[in-house]
């Protein structure tokens, strides 16, 4: 998208800023604000719909009844450590480009395995890294506490973080079933951490952030990829940091696009039934984009 004469910039949205995530990124090249009237053209989604990522109640009885397969990988990382990570394959006859989906502020939850799961119904190989590996977090790896997770979190140092998703990274794209092509995902602290690593990796393809706070603004100019923006009208913690973003973004020459989505909270794709139907149907706009973000934007490469 990227005529600009489609793209309304939205002028009604300013509030309180940042998010719940310590890393963020810069960005990419065309600049485009997606009009909020996309989600409220978009239709109701159901809980059922297998096409759309399960929300976060339904996300371990959708891993059992997928038919993909997934499997728990140790990835050397360098530094003598590792990190953990939940690889699913898609069902296709060729090679597939990789996507890597971090996690929350909450760990690699099953939720976040669900998601990748998705992703892998979509015909991308993904590769979620557990960014917390080496923080012993109490349940991991099928069910981390939310709790110990969200403590341990903070412990992170980005150079480590941007190292571990390099090894996932590079990990997925040395499968025999892979392209040499990868984007990343992330949702809150994942949606920061997604922004932040754009600004660390020239190989990237796209990445996409799920309500997360850019990087400082002096990192901006290093973004390597384009990055797509999706925020909730009732985050303004968040939402409101984005006017910003887009305005520094343009000026730099780095492709950004954005949407925020009237009605919607923050974490809309794993509380899908919240808001009165508004993350439902922000849930309903953004996935379909996301997937064909990263088409796009992976494919030939």
């Amino acid at each position: 998208m990227t005529d600009r004469s489609l793209h309304i910039r939205p002028t009604w949205m300013l509030g309180a800023v940042l998010c719940a995530a310590t890393l963020a990124i810069p960005g990419c090249s065309t600049r485009s604000a997606e009009s909020a009237q996309d989600a409220d053209d978009a239709p109701a989604v159901a809980v059922a719909d297998t096409s759309l990522p399960a929300s976060g109640d339904s996300a371990m009885a959708r891993l059992e009844a997928s038919p993909r397969h997934g499997e728990w990988v140790m990835v050397p990382a360098g530094n003598g450590d590792s990190v953990r990570s939940w690889v699913v394959y898609p069902e296709r006859k060729d090679k597939a480009p990789v996507v890597v989906v971090i996690h929350e502020i909450f760990g690699l939850s099953p939720w976040i395995r669900a998601v990748a799961d998705q992703f892998a119904a979509e015909g991308f190989i993904a590769i979620a890294p557990d960014l917390l590996t080496e923080e012993n977090i109490p349940g991991a790896p099928e069910n981390p506490d939310p709790d110990a997770a969200r403590a341990a979190i903070r412990n992170l140092q980005r150079d480590d973080v941007n190292r571990w998703i390099d090894a996932a990274a590079h990990y997925a794209m040395q499968l025999p079933a892979a392209r040499q092509s990868y984007g990343v995902v992330g949702f809150c602290w994942g949606g920061s951490t997604s922004f932040a690593y754009s600004t660390h990796a020239a190989q990237l393809g796209a990445a996409v952030v799920y309500y997360g706070t850019p990087p400082d603004s002096a990192q901006m100019a290093n973004i390597h990829a384009p990055v797509l923006g999706f925020y909730g009208e009732r985050d303004a913690r968040v939402s409101s940091t984005v006017p910003h973003t887009d305005s520094l973004m343009h000026a730099l020459g780095k492709p950004y696009q954005y949407s925020i989505f009237p009605g919607a909270g923050h974490g809309f794709l794993r509380a899908q039934s919240g808001q009165e139907g508004a993350n439902a149907a922000a849930t309903r706009a953004a996935w379909p984009r996301t997937v064909s973000f990263f088409q796009q934007h992976l494919a030939n490469q």
